[in-house]
Order: structure tokens, then sequence, then C-alpha cells
């Protein structure tokens, strides 16, 4: 054995690891959001990775369930265990279990890309918003004075303000057209960059299994270490930064009245045997 030459091959795969490590990901190419208060400016992209080329995107993500938000199963048309087990849920009769349900189930967000003007030098990065602001983005480009406020010759800036709000993480947001038209770009290679060269939202890498899903729902609803093991509770997720859900934080004990609660085992494994089961195992 070559004992200067197995030296020589650790050292090397040493420094490629340590490479690996150090590299990490700018995302702040990949998702844009403002990071204080103020105005920004903003211009939508047709999305390149949509037929129909608007910009809109969108997802239901879980929120509270993990450390960080997930991307729900659903939105590349497989089962998602989180949406099953909410399913089950609304089958019982108990009142909090419902009230649970609606806090476990995923909601919409809507991601679309976007210039930001001042930083146009990042390129085309997605902005996160709330279904209501989609909603008026949608009645803004369904009224004739607009339009299509993304078309790259005659298109419409838009104006983003953010503002704080107590005991609110994140900012409130609101938006407005810029009423004068303009071009995406004055230079047309720059235009056509942009609108070639896009993140890609729904990436396998940001994808989990299914029973990978199913480990965080079942570290969710299991009793934390130290807790309290004759009842299991969920906290709400931190409220959004313009979500249209902004109730106070609430405990919820996911059991019914004289049976058990779902633990660690077999229990929480047969919510997901079957169809034949209409009621919880607890």
């Amino acid at each position: 054995m070559d004992l200067n030459a197995i030296k020589s091959r650790l050292n090397t795969l040493n420094k490629q690891s340590n490479s690996q490590n150090k590299e990490k990901k700018d995302y702040t190419l990949i998702y844009w959001k403002p990071k204080q208060e103020g105005k920004y400016q903003i211009r939508f992209v047709p999305s390149q990775h949509k037929v129909t080329n608007d910009p809109f995107h969108e997802v239901m993500m879980h929120y509270g369930v993990g450390k960080f938000p997930i991307m729900a199963l659903t939105n590349w048309g497989e089962d998602d265990p989180i949406v099953d087990f909410t399913s089950k849920l609304r089958k019982t009769s108990e009142p909090e279990n419902w009230r649970l349900a609606k806090k476990l189930s995923p909601k919409m967000r809507v991601f679309a890309p976007v210039i930001v003007r001042g930083e146009e030098d990042k390129g085309v990065r997605l902005f996160e918003f709330s279904k209501t602001l989609y909603m008026e983005l949608l009645s803004i480009a369904d009224d004739e004075d607009y339009g299509d406020f993304t078309d790259i010759a005659a298109g419409h800036d838009f104006v983003v303000n953010a503002t704080k709000v107590a005991d609110r993480p994140g900012f409130s947001l609101s938006l407005r057209p810029k009423p004068k038209t303009s071009s995406l770009s004055e230079d047309a290679a720059t235009a056509k960059e942009w609108l070639a060269v896009q993140p890609s939202l729904l990436e396998e890498r940001f994808k989990y299994t299914y029973d990978k899903l199913k480990e965080e729902l079942q570290k969710f609803i299991s009793e934390e270490e130290g807790g309290n093991e004759d009842e299991i509770v969920s906290e709400k997720p931190d409220a959004f930064d313009d979500d249209d859900d902004k109730s106070s934080t609430n405990n919820f004990s996911i059991k019914e009245q004289g049976k058990k609660p779902v633990t660690k085992g077999s229990e929480f494994d047969k919510i997901f045997e079957g169809d034949n089961d209409d009621d919880l195992p607890f």
C-alpha cells in the first residue's frame, strides 16, 4: 500500500469537502422581498416557465410544521401526508380538530418574476406575496387603463410600499402601478436575457418526499421533548408580511374526548392506512 499516495488523496478530498461546505447559495439572487421600510420600484416580467407567459405562480405552502415553510406535494400533483391528515381531522366531530385542520391546511402564496429597479444587475428574482395582493394585481390586469402590465415595450412598473406593523414579523405590503408606460429595458439584449434567464420555483431540490413530509408531521404532532404526554398541541405559524390571517396564536389539542391522542408509532401510521377508516385513531 502506497501510504504517500493515500495521504495525498486524503488531502485532496478534504480540500474538496471544505470547499463544498463553504460554498453557500446566495438566495438574494433568487428571491426578493423588502428588507426594510420604504418604497421600491419593480417590474413584473413574463414568466418563461409558463405556457401563458403570465408572471404568476400559485403555490401551496405548509407553514409551522417544520422550521421553514415547505412546499406541498400537491404542487407536483402528488399525495401529501399533511393534506391527508387534515382531511382525517375534518371527519371528526371535535371542533378543536377542525380548527387545527384549518391551521395545518396549506396556504396559497404567489410568486412572480420581477426586476427591481436600481438592482437590475441582480437579474430576475422571485417576489412572494399573498393571495390578497394577487387578487389586486389580477384586478389591475383586468382594468382597461392598464391591461398587460408585463408588456416589455409598453408595460407598467409598480411601486411597492413596505411598512412595519407592530407585533408582527416582516412588513405589510401595498402595490400601485405607475401611470406612465415604459419598456422593460432600454437595452434589447438585456430585456431578452431577462426573459430567458429566470429562477425556477418548483425545482426538485426543494421537494420533500412523502415519507420525509410525513416524518415532519409526526414530529409536529408528537410530544416535544419534555412536553406533556397527555396533550399534543400545535402553535399557529408566524404571521406573514401581508397575509390576511392575522389572528392571535392559539394552542390546539389533537384528540377527541375519551380517546387517546396520536403519539409516535403505529397509532400515527394508522392515519395513512387505506381509505376504509373514516375516523382518527384517537
